[in-house]
Formats: C-alpha cells, sequence, structure tokens
C-alpha cells in the first residue's frame, strides 16, 4: 500500500477522495499538458485489480499503448512506482501522437477571426477546423503563386506564429503583440520582391534548358542539372540574394567532353557580365547554346545506367561516365561502388555491360589506377573503364 503522501509527492494534482486511500482523482502532468484521471482501488490494494478511468483526450493518446500499462499494473509493488510508469507512457505517447485539437480560449477564436476579416478572406487558401493552421496566398509582381503557412499556438497574437514558407533564405517575422495577420502578409510580399531577381533567373532556366535535376524544383532550390549534350551536364549553385553573379558550377561528365568546358569557364569568367540575364551569361562564358526544348526530348539525355539498367536509383541519376570517347556510358556511382566490391575478391569473373566485355584482372587494375573522382567545383566527373 502507498501512503497518500507518498503519492501526493510523486502527482501534486492527485487527491485522495477517501480515508482508505483507495480512490484518488485529479490531474497528471505530462509534456506541460494536465490529464484528468481517477484511480480506483480495490480494498486489498491489490493494483491488478485497479480501475483506471481518464478523459478521452488521454484515453486518445494511450490508445496502442494499453497492453504496457496492463502489464505495468500487474509489475508494479504499488501505486507510487505504478503512476511513475503511467507518467513515463504518457511522456512516450504524447512525442509519438499527432497534436490533438484542444480548444482555445474564447478570445483566440475572436482574435484570430478578426484579423481573417481585417486581412481579407480572399487572401486565405486555407484554415483547418481546429483554426490552428492557416495558409495565406500571395502573386509577386510577375504573377507566380506563393504560399504562407502559420501555425498558431494558443498565445496568439501575443506570440507570433511559426511561419512556414518555400523559399530559398530564411524567412523571420518581425512581430509585437499588437501585430496581426495583415502585417504578416505584408513582411511575406515585401520576402517575395526581394527573391523575384532569383526566381526569374531560375525561371529562364526551367522554360530554356532540359533540367535533369531535381526533377520537380521548388521555389527553395538553388541548384539545377542542365543538359549541355549526351552524358554532358553542368551542376549549377545560385546564390539566390545576387542570382545574376557567377554560381558555383562542377561539370559531370567524360573528362575528354568536361575539360574543354572547364578550361572556357575559367578563361572566359572575366566575360561575366551581372547586367545580363544568369543563362546567358553561361552561354556566352562556356560558348555554348544548351539544347533547346523545343527542338530535342528530354529522354535525349536521360540514358539508363550500364549496370542496374535504370535511370533513377533512389532519387539519383547517373553522375559517372566512361572516360572512352567510342562509349560515354553513364553509370551511377553507387552502381560503381557495388561493382568495385563484388570485384574485390574476383578474378576470374568477365564484367559486361551493354556491347563492351572486359577481363576482370584488368578492370581491377583499372580501377586502381582511376579511382572514382571527387565532386570538386570546376571539376568533371567520370570513371574509366
Amino acid at each position: 500500500m502507498a501512503a497518500p503522501w507518498a503519492v501526493l509527492r510523486q502527482c501534486p494534482l492527485l487527491l485522495p477522495q477517501n480515508r482508505e486511500g483507495t480512490a484518488y482523482e485529479g490531474f497528471l502532468t505530462a509534456q506541460g499538458r494536465d490529464f484528468h484521471v481517477r484511480i480506483l482501488l480495490p480494498m486489498d490494494f491489490q493494483l491488478k485489480n485497479a480501475r483506471i478511468e481518464c478523459s478521452w483526450h488521454l484515453k486518445k493518446i494511450l490508445h496502442g499503448y494499453q497492453h504496457i500499462l496492463k502489464q505495468r499494473l500487474h509489475s508494479c509493488p504499488d501505486l507510487v512506482s505504478f503512476l511513475v510508469e503511467l507518467k513515463t507512457v504518457m511522456e512516450i505517447a504524447l512525442k509519438n501522437t499527432p497534436e490533438l485539437h484542444i480548444p482555445r480560449p474564447p478570445e483566440y477564436y475572436s482574435c484570430l477571426v478578426r484579423d481573417i476579416e481585417i486581412l481579407g478572406w480572399n487572401k486565405v487558401a486555407y484554415v483547418d477546423t481546429g483554426l490552428t493552421t492557416v495558409k495565406l496566398k500571395a502573386e509577386d509582381s510577375c504573377g507566380r503563386q506563393h504560399l504562407i503557412t502559420l501555425k498558431l499556438n494558443a498565445k496568439y497574437p501575443t506570440e507570433p506564429p511559426d511561419c512556414l514558407v518555400d523559399f530559398p533564405v530564411q524567412f523571420a517575422v518581425s512581430w509585437m503583440p499588437q501585430n496581426s495577420l495583415i502585417d504578416i502578409h505584408s513582411q511575406f510580399l515585401a520576402a517575395l520582391e526581394s527573391l523575384k531577381e532569383f526566381w526569374d533567373a531560375m525561371d529562364e532556366i526551367d522554360g530554356n534548358t532540359w533540367v535533369l535535376e531535381p526533377e520537380n524544383p521548388t521555389r527553395s532550390a538553388t541548384t539545377r542539372r542542365i543538359a549541355i549534350g549526351s552524358n554532358v551536364s553542368v551542376n549549377i549553385e545560385v546564390d539566390p540574394r545576387h542570382p545574376n553573379m557567377l554560381p558555383e558550377c562542377y561539370f559531370l561528365g567524360a573528362d575528354h567532353v568536361v575539360n574543354p568546358l572547364r578550361i572556357k569557364l575559367n578563361n572566359n569568367m572575366h566575360l561575366w557580365d551581372p547586367e545580363i540575364s544568369l543563362l546567358q551569361n553561361l552561354k556566352d562564358v562556356l560558348e555554348i547554346d544548351f539544347p533547346s526544348r523545343a527542338v530535342l526530348e528530354k529522354s535525349d539525355f536521360t540514358k539508363d545506367c550500364g549496370i542496374c539498367y535504370a535511370y533513377r536509383l533512389d532519387g539519383t541519376i547517373p553522375d559517372q561516365v566512361c572516360d572512352d570517347p567510342r562509349c560515354g556510358q553513364p553509370f551511377h556511382q553507387a552502381c560503381l561502388y557495388e561493382v568495385k566490391k563484388l570485384l574485390m575478391g574476383q578474378t576470374h569473373l568477365v564484367a559486361t555491360y551493354r556491347s563492351h566485355k572486359i577481363n576482370v584482372a584488368q578492370l581491377k587494375f583499372q580501377l586502381k589506377q582511376n579511382p572514382l573522382r571527387k565532386r570538386n567545383n570546376f571539376s568533371s566527373n567520370s570513371f574509366v573503364f
């Protein structure tokens, strides 16, 4: 039997309801939240026969943990020990449970609805049923549509909502207790205009070249892998604050193809003009015309890996190319790594890919002589067979 004072020390909000100490009612605290519970013990104080009653919120949270609680009722020596176990289970369950809708104070709802009406319902794209998540929409000066997701806590507007945006840079809201949704929307619009040149540059690339990666670029994506030719591409990393400056570049393809491009980039770097577009600068410095979307199809640049015979492998596309000018076969770096591991102990096998037939002893020698090159700025990735 656990003394009532011991129970109070462990759970100050759980109070005895009779002198015998067989009934307790009150609140258990977990993750900063209080949950109503009632515990009824039999006269012999056997925990295995105890009855635990709780609010529907706590019942929903503990769904799936009942078998653990039953085990604890049978194994714990007294009520205090069980309460310690129960609070531990509650902590774990709360961390693994999606946020449950708990009604906010009335003034929260009246303030939020008033702010939305002042902003205008035409600027609202979504409101969840609990009025805790709001998505606002905005259009920049080029007609691009954008969303900002607001996660409001119960102390709104004293505390600002969490803001989620699809930006390539951090978006921090300046907030005072007297601010409202209209202030957030205004700051959102200002941030959109500050990124206009970046999105203009990326949209020009997306609309006029074949972008191999990312497959479906988001507004926050700052990289583009642009096809130059069959099994040859350049990956650029654009600074969203200075989109018309020379981006970080590295080439992917066989050395005999990308070496001339790398030389042109190094020699013509001084010709870069921040006053003209990013795409035009790349054309001028590399002295090339990127393959046109109007003439060629993306399939012209998406050749399968010569080992796994697939284009995409775990979200990646081939980024290593055979240096033999007669071949130009692309590979996934992961596939080459697996082949290298496989061949470490195999000297009598013959490796075959596409039209090639190569003695493994020779292959092992070439693997040793031509290790996978690390990808660096202005360098190519290639693998020699």
